[in-house]
């Protein structure tokens, strides 16, 4: 062990469209939101994570709320390298250095991502004084934070919806065998909502409204086992113009998001469809594995179980699934090796 390993800090990254995880020392030391407040006039960087995150829809004309992924990629470069920065240097064990030590870092990145945007990531992390970097793809990485062995000459399939992309992928002996990657997801579930709130109920509310209503009496069912209560929501009156509330019922929802529901469905469909027959076996008798904030929605699991005659698993903490796969892949580099994308 040199002097350079003993000034080596390792951190593991989900760099995500919705949050942005960290893990370092084997804690979540950073688990924010992926949104950036910049003025418009200096260009500075006012707030990012869940300062920045409260501001969004409340912003007057200097200040922009930027999210700066999209669809699992990044999208402005600028602003999502100045956020992992900020990320970075806001965890508590490496605020005290003196000096900003080298990292060897993870980064969790798309399975449908293209060789330029994966070097856009590589870039954002060097620029951040990565010096060792390694990328996982986000279902692989996702298997491992759910506790499966991927090294196995088993099938194993994850469906890891978070908020740009839908990942499903079939796993086998540490590789992707078949995959598919959709850009519906959670933001998607997001608009849904604010589409059917203005078409439906004449009412304007905003993303943070939406994500709300979303989280709260989401669901792709409209026949839950034990319903949550209605929701009373404010906007604005797009004919009027003036503030109202309505109450909404998680069976409306259910309406809202069942094309985009429909549309995962497929995905996984297709996917089961492209497997291999001796990893469909292996998949009949393990079922699918369901990570990320997405397989949060209420009775998502029954409605894919009904669709594919399979048992549906949700990871426990979805959330942090893939973070926390990343975060073992860093501690076992060796054994994950073959896996990384140097």
């Amino acid at each position: 062990m040199g002097f350079f390993d003993f000034m080596t800090e390792e951190i593991a990254i989900d760099l995500g469209t919705a949050n942005t995880l960290i893990i370092h020392l084997d804690k979540v030391v950073v688990d924010s939101p992926s949104i950036v407040a910049r003025d418009r006039i200096t260009g500075k960087i006012i707030a990012v994570g869940k300062e920045a995150n409260m501001m969004q829809g409340k912003t007057h004309e200097n200040i922009k709320t930027i999210r700066p992924l999209k669809d699992g990629v990044i999208a402005d470069f600028d602003a999502s390298e100045k956020m992992i920065n900020m990320f970075i240097k806001n965890i508590p064990a490496l605020k005290k250095k003196w000096f900003p030590p080298a990292l060897r870092m993870v980064i969790c990145i798309p399975s449908g991502i293209t060789e330029v945007e994966m070097r856009a990531v590589r870039e954002s992390a060097e620029r951040v004084n990565g010096k060792e970097v390694y990328l996982i793809h986000e279902p692989m990485a996702a298997a491992i934070g759910i506790g499966l062995d991927i090294m196995q000459p088993k099938g194993n399939m994850i469906v890891d919806i978070g908020g740009g992309t839908t990942e499903i992928a079939v796993i086998a002996l540490g590789g992707i065998v078949c995959d598919k990657s959709v850009k519906i997801a959670g933001d998607v579930f997001t608009n849904d909502i604010i589409y059917y709130m203005r078409t439906q109920h004449n009412l304007y509310v905003g993303e943070s409204t939406a994500e709300a209503i979303k989280i709260e009496i989401g669901s792709a069912t409209e026949d839950l086992q034990s319903p949550p209560d209605d929701k009373s929501i404010q906007g604005r009156d797009l004919l009027t113009g003036k503030p109202k509330q309505v109450q909404v019922s998680y069976r409306e929802i259910a309406k809202a998001l069942d094309k985009s529901i429909l549309r995962v469905e497929d995905a996984v469909m297709e996917t089961l469809s492209q497997t291999p027959p001796e990893l469909a076996a292996d998949i009949y008798n393990t079922g699918i594995y369901l990570a990320g904030g997405g397989s949060m929605l209420r009775g998502l699991d029954r409605r894919l179980s009904q669709k594919t005659d399979l048992p549906v698993y949700i990871a426990e903490d979805p959330l942090r699934a893939v973070v926390r796969g990343t975060g073992i892949a860093l501690k076992n580099l060796e054994r994950y090796k073959n896996i990384l994308i140097k």
